[in-house]
């Protein structure tokens, strides 16, 4: 901060840094930064993160601390996120697996936890015992992490956190032997949601970051973040394989084979398959349809 007088009155600049990177990822507001900011950009307060963990199978964040604020994305059980501040029942921060900003719930996190296992099903039940008859306790979603005992006595079932889970429906951490397109088509019929990014609802790049990260492969929140950060450019006219993204205006999907693409779409209001020609004619207003074509290496 530097100083300078007009008579009698003392006026006051401020000098430094601005606000450069993207909002959606940089913690900074009018009034609050993460203590990683100070001496880098202004901010009238600094804030050591306060971590914690998701609880409820899935909290959604919102882009402004109430209910009927757009949601941005989602929190699920087992990942972490970094607070910065508290107000009322909500809490500011970011998550710490894309350092994605929002507004969740305060009540809906917890303590850290030593997870072992993620929902690599579209979704998996806790009951109360190990009994395909047991009553439900809760339903966790694709990518809900666990912390998992041993294998029950009847060895179908995982004791999980006040209940057990079927091994079926669960993989160990690092260790999720399908596929990115294999995850997201057991994910075929599920509602797309704006923000979603679970078994439960899901968005576009809410699928991609999914299904990847099951398989190690981080990706970042956004549609264009991922056009831009993940993966490598395809050459002009190199075929497309299983696995491949294509990037539209504002969208990207999965490809199934050489001609279908697996996306969770605003058209059909769920993930679903289609051929590649009829998701790219909707974009036939834009001046080129398809932006990108970029493949993972796993």
């Amino acid at each position: 901060m530097g100083t300078k007088t007009t008579g009698d009155r003392p006026l006051y600049t401020l000098t430094g840094h601005s606000l450069t990177g993207d909002r959606r990822t940089t913690p900074i507001r009018g009034d609050l930064a993460d203590i990683s900011l100070a001496g880098k950009l202004f901010a009238p307060h600094y804030a050591v993160p306060m971590l914690r963990t998701g609880l409820a199978p899935v909290t959604e964040i919102h882009a402004e601390p109430h209910a009927t604020a757009m949601p941005v994305s989602a929190l699920m059980h087992g990942e972490e996120f970094a607070v910065l501040d508290v107000a009322g029942e909500w809490a500011w921060g970011y998550c710490l697996h894309d350092n994605y900003l929002g507004y969740l719930r305060f009540a809906e996190l917890g303590d850290d936890f030593d997870a072992t296992h993620i929902v690599s099903a579209s979704a998996t039940l806790l009951v109360a015992s190990p009994s395909a008859k047991a009553p439900v306790v809760a339903r966790y979603p694709m990518g809900a992490q666990l912390a998992c005992g041993l294998p029950s006595e009847c060895g179908a079932f995982l004791a999980c956190e006040g209940g057990y889970v079927p091994k079926t429906h669960v993989s160990e951490l690092g260790h999720v032997a399908a596929s990115p397109t294999d995850l997201a088509e057991r994910l075929i019929g599920t509602p797309y949601s704006w923000g979603g990014r679970s078994g439960d609802a899901i968005d576009c790049s809410g699928l991609v970051q999914l299904v990847f990260g099951l398989k190690g492969v981080l990706a970042s929140r956004d549609t264009d973040m991922q056009q831009a950060e993940f993966g490598d450019d395809l050459p002009e006219g190199a075929p497309l394989i299983r696995g491949d993204l294509v990037f539209f205006p504002g969208h990207v999907g999965i490809m199934v084979d050489a001609a279908h693409i697996i996306h969770a779409n605003g058209t059909a209001m769920a993930v679903n398959v289609e051929p590649l020609s009829h998701a790219t004619a909707r974009f036939a207003t834009h001046e080129q349809a398809i932006i990108a074509r970029k493949r993972i290496s796993l």
